[in-house]
């Protein structure tokens, strides 16, 4: 399989493909090869990433348990703020890149999913989007943090990634406590997966 993805990523490589967001960061092959991001992409990924997270948050004030309601109002504030930094950056002119203004498709299906979910479904789809979500966050600003071509922008990463993993540490306990309250009760529903990025 890593020899796929090492062909996948020569292959754009060698190609040239422009587009939005790198096939390589898109596909996960850099996730799996530990390799930085453009700064295109991460500041891409960031931005959508809060933009989602925020709006799950909001839904999770209505929809939630406690524990996912004290989680959406952390969440809400720490990507608000990650938000306006990278935001600031990208205004003050420390940083050339463009910023989305919505979600891309795979976000805005995640979110419809939040919306539609009652309140009893309503965890077993957020919680473990949460845990996903975080996972990816932490691999992504742990690799721009090591490696990535902008100064600023990698020190900010550094900053911010104790604060991504605090989220998914309180994620993966959501989630068990989730998962351990479904499996002693009998009518519960059953987990649902959405797909990952």
């Amino acid at each position: 399989m890593k020899k796929i993805l090492i062909a996948l990523a020569a292959t754009t490589m060698l190609t040239g493909v422009v587009s939005a967001q790198s096939i390589s960061e898109r596909t996960g092959v850099n996730s799996v090869l530990g390799v930085a991001p453009s700064t295109a992409d991460f500041v891409k990924e960031v931005a959508t990433s809060d933009m989602l997270e925020i709006e799950a948050a909001k839904i999770a004030q209505q929809k939630g348990n406690d524990a996912e309601k004290k989680f959406a109002e952390r969440v809400i504030a720490d990507h608000t703020q990650t938000s306006n930094d990278l935001k600031g950056m990208v205004k003050s002119g420390d940083l050339k890149a463009e910023l989305p203004t919505a979600l891309d498709s795979s976000a805005q299906s995640k979110l419809d999913k939040l919306r539609v979910a009652t309140p009893q479904e309503f965890a077993a789809l957020y919680d473990p989007m949460q845990v996903d979500a975080h996972e990816d966050a932490v691999s992504l600003f742990e690799r721009y943090s090591k490696s990535g071509d902008n100064a600023n922008l990698k020190n900010w990463a550094g900053k911010t990634l104790e604060t991504l993993k605090s989220h998914l540490v309180m994620a993966i306990k959501m989630n068990e406590d989730r998962r351990s309250t479904v499996g002693s009760s009998k009518s519960a529903p059953a987990p649902m997966r959405m797909d990952r990025k």
